[in-house]
């Protein structure tokens, strides 16, 4: 049967849609459609999609929240209540946004994978560039989990000696603690064959983050700002007097770091599609239903951790914000429960976020190669080794934030998403002038204003030489 060709020259591949398919609404319809000869065929990969709409949004919402909610609080006292919350609205609807665009292009040529939607519109160039961003964002987003694994497990381990310092033995070297722990925990989950099963220890991971919430709006009533001295932290004598003050507006320098640390935080989107091939009776509206849900709730848990966090320590917030409260008491009991919590919570969101970046390499250098599990096992230890090396000599986190946010998020929120769309849609269906093309042209072109603002103002922090906060690490 020869392929339609789109009106832009690339081949469509057949869905099987019959006569009376028409009659279904486009948000209805199945992400790959198949003709009804009495067979039950599956519809996305060699089995049929399995995972609930529950399980679905716990995936989905361990994949957005992560190290990056660490960061918020810090990124609130550089720009005041008011203007954060708008940047977190925006960025929230913008990623929804994003999701429709992905899942529209997705439906249109019936494929599952995100670097497959950028060989599609741009031919291998474009499944390239789609893997490789795709692996860098999410070989960023596991280095920033480790960080915290490697900066928060030596603290929790002194804590439950009763140590106010550290010391020199392994166990509490940082490096030698995320090298156990990558391979006795999150190896053997990363061997998973399907992402799907990984849905119970992410509700997990997300009941973990809902303690970690808690705590800190525990917290905020029950510190006095300015901080006190504890053991041997020093706190300065002279306080500015506008140290405890809630700022609703405000621009500096450290401003810069804002909307990458904002857009690290709500990327999903090399996700949305693994977690749509394995969903049960898939529908783009049950997917997009899957987005949003996710979204909405990463967006309140986000907005409430900024707020009270920032409430408690004001312009004394560092760029990790648990090591903030060990400047009151680096013994206290809650904060060491919920150390651990965010310790299982991140290690735990580091398989999920492998997923894709292995679906990725597979695609560029095995197309269409069967699973075997040798090139599974390799792949996934190689991918940790790297990540491992990284995390060891790379000198703190809000770098890691930083430029991973300023560079590959815009480009998996704003840029490829709106490309793929104005590329793979037809033509026929949507003229270039018609109003769907044009948000998708201007929403591009706002990831390029972000992703060059961005670096813009990172770099002339660098090059100013300034002293940064760096979180005690």
């Amino acid at each position: 049967m020869e392929l339609p060709k789109l009106s832009n020259g690339h081949q469509q591949p057949a869905v099987g849609v019959l006569g009376d398919s028409c009659s279904v609404r486009p948000e209805e319809e199945k992400f790959i459609q198949h003709k009804s000869d009495g067979k039950k065929r599956p519809q996305f990969t060699d089995f049929e999609g399995k995972t609930s709409f529950g399980m679905s949004v716990f995936n989905l919402s361990n994949a957005i929240m992560g190290s990056g909610i660490l960061g918020l609080s810090y990124a609130m006292s550089n720009t005041g209540v008011v203007l954060f919350l708008l940047l977190l609205t925006c960025i929230a609807c913008l990623s929804c946004y994003s999701i429709h665009l992905l899942l529209r292009s997705a439906g249109v040529v019936g494929i599952r994978a995100y670097e497959q939607l950028g060989l599609t519109a741009f031919g291998h160039a474009g499944k390239i560039l789609a893997a490789v961003v795709i692996t860098l964002h999410n070989i960023g987003a596991m280095s920033s989990y480790l960080f915290i694994v490697k900066y928060e497990l030596p603290l929790v381990i002194q804590a439950f000696l009763g140590r106010t310092t550290g010391s020199d033995e392994w166990f509490m070297n940082g490096n030698y603690l995320i090298l156990l722990v990558t391979v006795c925990v999150i190896l053997p989950l990363a061997l998973m064959k399907h992402l799907g099963y990984l849905g119970y220890t992410s509700g997990f991971s997300l009941t973990c983050m809902v303690f970690f919430l808690t705590a800190v709006i525990y917290k905020r009533f029950n510190i006095n700002c300015p901080l006190e001295a504890f053991g041997n932290i020093t706190a300065s004598t002279d306080v500015p007097g506008d140290t405890c003050t809630v700022k609703f507006f405000t621009i500096n320098q450290e401003t810069a770091y804002t909307i990458p640390i904002l857009a690290f935080a709500f990327v999903c989107h090399p996700e949305v599609l693994p977690i749509y091939t394995e969903l049960r009776d898939p529908t783009k509206r049950r997917m997009q239903n899957i987005g949003n849900v996710s979204i909405l709730g990463m967006f309140i848990m986000y907005f409430l951790t900024a707020v009270f966090g920032y409430l408690t320590f004001y312009d004394n917030t560092e760029a990790e914000l648990l090591h903030t409260y060990s400047r009151v008491n680096p013994l206290d009991v809650l904060i060491l429960c919920v150390r651990l919590a965010v310790l299982v919570a991140v290690t735990l969101t580091v398989p999920v976020v492998l997923f894709p970046i292995r679906r990725a390499l597979t695609q560029l250098l095995f197309p269409g190669k069967p699973f075997h599990w040798l090139r599974h096992v390799i792949i996934a230890a190689s991918l940790l080794f790297a990540v491992n090396l990284l995390v060891i000599f790379v000198p703190n986190i809000r770098d890691i934030f930083g430029i991973i946010g300023a560079t590959t998020a815009p480009s998996l929120i704003f840029i490829l998403p709106g490309l793929f769309y104005i590329r793979i849609i037809p033509t026929d269906q949507e003229p270039m002038k018609s109003r769907p093309k044009i948000q998708a042209a201007c929403f591009t072109a706002l990831g390029f204003i972000f992703m060059t603002m961005s670096l813009t103002f990172i770099g002339i922090d660098w090059m100013s030489g300034e002293k940064r906060n760096l979180g005690g690490h």
